[in-house]
């Protein structure tokens, strides 16, 4: 049996353009031929975005070739490969530089309108997946899984993951907004007139001191997790509960981040929560003017061993 697989671009006027991707034969029916094997998928899914990838450029460049103000063609200065590292592999697109239309001035004489609109020589879904298992397991473990499970033709390294990883955690610390004393805004009448708020937040947060590699000393981590007991509104895909951590020396908006970990769950002021902690001073000024409706409690452990004193 021989089965084919072709692509069918349909432009917005109607036309098609069927191009085949690849042919597979099957005989005997075999435990090891059931199906499509890892190497074949990996080989279908890498032509398939070859060929999305060089039409979606094609149409994009096409339109760009226009002045946007004028409406007269811009010359051509050259071209010159653009790479793109996706989760079916690492692709090359002939990249076009263009000269500015006159009709208007410029900064610059050419620029690149592929290079423009891709920046990032990695999509988002690959800077995802190598994110979440770094955050799971170390870079090489990473480097491993992906080779294993995705089609790609020049290994990743260790390195190249620990850069994108990095990256990724400084473009969110610059998203993170700036850090306060007290984030509680409203008044009493305010918070009266909000909707009925979900299942009560019970937070809990506790310190500890990590020896530092060398000479360094001991540096302090503050972790804590947020459970939310029950939604109104119940969404499947959406976890009760979450984690943060931080190094206390070093993070400069250890109140900010806790306040928007909160707000990813749904917290508005008049929401009840209850945060618990050890009693030290870190870890119990940390919540503090974070909700008007906030209950700070001992927790057991620490209730029980002060007794015990």
């Amino acid at each position: 049996m021989k089965f084919k697989i072709q692509i069918v671009a349909v432009s917005d006027d109607g036309q098609e353009d069927c191009r085949e991707i690849t042919s597979l034969e099957r005989q005997e029916l075999q435990p090891e031929t059931f199906g499509l094997t890892l190497a074949e998928s990996k080989a279908i899914l890498k032509d398939l975005q070859t060929i999305i990838i060089e039409r979606q450029a094609t149409d994009f460049l096409t339109a760009s070739q226009q002045c946007p103000d004028c409406g007269r063609r811009r010359n051509l200065k050259g071209y010159h490969p653009l790479s793109m590292r996706t989760v079916f592999g690492k692709l090359s697109v002939r990249s076009p530089r263009l000269y500015h239309c006159d009709c208007r001035p410029h900064s610059t004489r050419t620029f690149s309108p592929l290079a423009e609109r891709l920046p990032e020589h990695t999509t988002p879904e690959l800077l995802f997946l190598e994110t979440k298992w770094a955050a799971l397991v170390s870079y090489g473990l990473t480097v491993k899984l992906l080779e294993d499970v995705l089609p790609m033709d020049e290994s990743l390294t260790a390195f190249t993951v620990r850069q994108h990883v990095f990256k990724a955690a400084e473009r969110m610390e610059n998203a993170l907004g700036e850090e306060k004393v007290s984030f509680i805004e409203s008044c009493q009448r305010d918070r009266n007139s909000l909707p009925i708020p979900d299942g009560p937040l019970a937070v809990g947060i506790d310190g500890g001191f990590i020896r530092a590699p060398r000479k360094e000393g001991n540096f302090e981590v503050i972790v804590g997790k947020s459970i939310l007991s029950f939604r109104r509104e119940q969404k499947v895909d959406e976890p009760t509960s979450k984690c943060l951590a931080f190094v206390q020396t070093f993070d400069t908006k250890p109140k900010r981040r806790l306040f928007e970990l909160l707000k990813s769950q749904g917290m508005q002021e008049n929401q009840q929560i209850v945060f618990l902690s050890d009693g030290g001073e870190d870890v119990r000024s940390l919540p503090l003017y974070l909700s008007p409706e906030a209950e700070h409690l001992l927790d057991w452990f620490h209730v029980v061993r002060h007794e015990g004193c």
